[in-house]
């Protein structure tokens, strides 16, 4: 295993702390059970059908090695108790809308949603589960046909009239659940990143990342939606590139630890 040592600054240059490259396990396609849930932490990721006139990759976009590395780094920074197994590596599971074991998942994280396929029967259950107090948090799709496509499928759960579509404001408290986010960064695939220097992967279309969300009849943020960015290869890239890491890697976590522990509390 290749050991990365490298000075990470999580609160904006205030704290550092030294980052390892970590949890390099074998893809698991196999989908949740009852048996998988054992009253710890699992980093859930839906596994959604692709729409033929969707946009960008699939569900499986940085899958297995973000689901993992994020998983690590929310044991290490916080005190979350992480579902691990046997050899050390977490429990991350795969889930679909329609499995009973969704609702054994208090987060829920999808990419690339530009291509998503939601069925009536997806949607019903989709509902259900936000209702029931679920959090879902989509990443890592690009421009304006992805964003329309996504939420053209997200409107069969939640309707427009009732569940308006935010930005979210700085003073979220999602952006202050432990580190202090002050802005919302734009994250870009390494290959991208290393060979251009750039993080807008559409050019002028794409320039700005938005951190959007639905929240509830009581405002509990349930849906985040993070568009222009790519997060989940701030974490599946741990390691690959010092370079990256070092540009992203501070800035992702936070975001991600953030969202996962307001996910928990709310």
């Amino acid at each position: 295993m290749l050991l990365l040592a490298v000075a990470i600054c999580l609160t904006a240059g205030v704290a550092a702390a030294q980052f390892e490259r970590r949890g390099f396990g074998g893809a698991r396609a196999a989908f949740a059970t009852a048996k998988d849930f054992d009253g710890r932490f699992h980093f859930c990721r839906w596994v959604y059908r692709s729409a033929l006139d969707g946009d960008g990759g699939n569900w499986n976009a940085d899958w297995p090695r973000a689901d993992i590395n994020l998983s690590i780094r929310l044991g290490e920074l916080t005190k979350t108790d992480v579902s691990m197994d046997a050899t050390g590596e977490p429990n991350h599971l795969l889930i679909r809308l329609t499995d009973p074991e969704l609702f054994g998942c208090p987060f829920v994280m999808a990419t690339e949603v530009g291509r998503t396929f939601i069925s009536d029967e997806d949607a019903a259950a989709l509902r259900l589960y936000l209702d029931k107090g679920g959090f879902i948090w989509v990443d890592d799709f690009w421009g304006n046909y992805a964003w329309d496509h996504w939420v053209s499928q997200l409107r069969k759960a939640l309707p427009a009239a009732e569940f308006p579509i935010f930005d979210l404001p700085l003073d979220h408290p999602m952006f202050h659940t432990m580190f202090d986010i002050r802005e919302v960064p734009q994250i870009t695939n390494i290959g991208f990143y290393l060979s251009t220097g750039e993080t807008s992967e559409r050019g002028t279309e794409t320039v700005t990342a938005h951190a959007r969300g639905i929240a509830d009849s009581h405002g509990r943020l349930m849906v985040l939606m993070t568009h222009n960015t790519d997060f989940g290869d701030s974490y599946e890239r741990e390691g690959d590139s010092p370079e990256y890491f070092q540009a992203f890697g501070p800035k992702g976590y936070a975001f991600g630890v953030n969202a996962i522990l307001y996910a928990l509390t709310h």
